[in-house]
């Protein structure tokens, strides 16, 4: 029976609807972290809030109410599909397509689930912030928790790796010629947004003993991420010298920008806990340095990436035009991913170290760049989910490899 949807065809990747839904909830909060004011925290939480809705400027209320809107509406929505593709994905494993899946290179899609379901914890924690009064009061009981949730994924992430891993250095059989893209680096995601998750215990207890946890379990993760990424990225670019690259899998080439952006969260938060517990602070400088090369590699592959998208006119095919492709899902990551790391590197970056103004009139050029690519992943998501999702359509699905 020929498909009604694009959808209908399962592919794990599919799970990056959901991770890309929650990347967006967790934009908005970056709002009210570097806009809402937050005294003795890292992060503001619902008093914090209502505090500014009680006395700030009608613009700062504005702002909040967005930001309230944006975290909600997002937060559903990655509910809703990771809840659609755990459901999804336990009817597909029991299927002949799912078993050819299993000796491909596409086996290490699999790792798409764990990279969403940590994304939805870390949604989820930002949203109670956000929406539950007294959570902070609460919040070191919650650390532990939150540890071995992400612990609990975590292994789930290596056991998926690991299989893939062994099938193939025991049975051979990876297709280099099928490698040509960063496809490869997404379990290196997965294992970031894990360990970032870890990390936060790092930035926000006040228990040593807990943030002690945090750096040791959220470094293993990140080592585990760079690692596979570091091996990737060559495997990758020589395949890509070989066979070029197909249309496809080409937004896999800006998997890098979300990476940056949660390894970059993570060394913050490590750092934040080094230097109120352990006595090793780092400077504004420092923080600026790190930040700048990080943004720097976003850039980079985002231009990279940008080029070869162009070349293929992949926005006038999948995105506008007849062909859907669920690696389209891949594209929102990067942007949602430059946004974030954006408002980092001019907050904690530039306004930091003294060379800009907070609100002046070249901050605002600044944040406006940050918005930008925020609000057009905002229409990217929703054009998808149409497009995949939506009332079925005269569309031609393409199969991810």
């Amino acid at each position: 029976m020929t498909p009604n949807r694009p959808s209908d065809t399962y592919s794990p990747m599919y799970f990056l609807s959901s991770l890309g839904a929650g990347g967006l909830s967790v934009s908005f909060f970056i709002w009210l972290i570097f806009w809402v004011p937050h005294p003795g925290r890292t992060v503001p939480n619902f008093e914090d809030i209502m505090a500014v809705m009680a006395g700030g400027s009608t613009l700062k209320q504005a702002m909040i109410v967005i930001a309230w809107i944006g975290i909600a509406t997002f937060v559903t929505l990655n509910l809703k599909a990771l809840i659609w593709n755990l459901s999804r994905f336990n009817q597909w494993k029991h299927t002949e397509a799912y078993a050819k899946f299993m000796k491909t290179n596409g086996q290490s899609q699999l790792m798409a689930m764990p990279l969403a379901l940590a994304m939805t914890v870390n949604g989820l924690f930002v949203t109670g912030l956000a929406f539950v009064p007294g959570l902070w009061s609460v919040v070191e009981y919650l650390f532990p928790l939150a540890m071995a949730t992400f612990a609990l994924i975590a292994v789930l992430a290596f056991r998926l790796y690991g299989h893939f891993i062994a099938r193939i250095k025991v049975e051979g059989g990876f297709n280099f010629a099928a490698n040509n893209s960063f496809g490869q680096i997404l379990p290196a995601f997965a294992f970031a947004m894990i360990g970032v998750g870890l990390a936060a215990p790092a930035a926000m207890s006040t228990s040593p003993a807990i943030v002690a946890i945090s750096i040791v379990l959220s470094s293993f993760l990140f080592i585990t991420s760079a690692l596979i990424a570091g091996i990737a990225l060559v495997l990758g670019v020589r395949s890509m010298l070989d066979h070029g690259t197909n249309a496809e899998t080409a937004p896999t080439l800006m998997i890098l920008i979300p990476l940056m952006t949660i390894l970059g969260i993570t060394l913050m938060r490590q750092s934040h806990g080094l230097g109120v517990h352990f006595d090793a602070h780092s400077s504004p400088a420092d923080t600026f340095m790190l930040l700048t090369q990080f943004l720097a590699v976003q850039v980079l592959f985002g231009l990279f990436g940008f080029l070869i998208l162009n070349r293929h006119s992949y926005a006038k095919r999948f995105i506008w035009g007849r062909e859907t492709s669920v690696m389209s899902y891949a594209l929102v990551c990067p942007g949602v991913g430059f946004a974030v790391m954006t408002q980092f590197f001019i907050h904690k970056g530039l306004v930091e170290v003294g060379v800009l103004d907070k609100f002046s009139a070249v901050y605002w050029v600044l944040i406006a760049v940050s918005l930008a690519s925020q609000a057009a992943m905002i229409a990217l998501v929703f054009t998808l989910n149409r497009r995949h999702f939506g009332a079925p359509r005269s569309v031609a699905a393409v199969a991810a490899e």
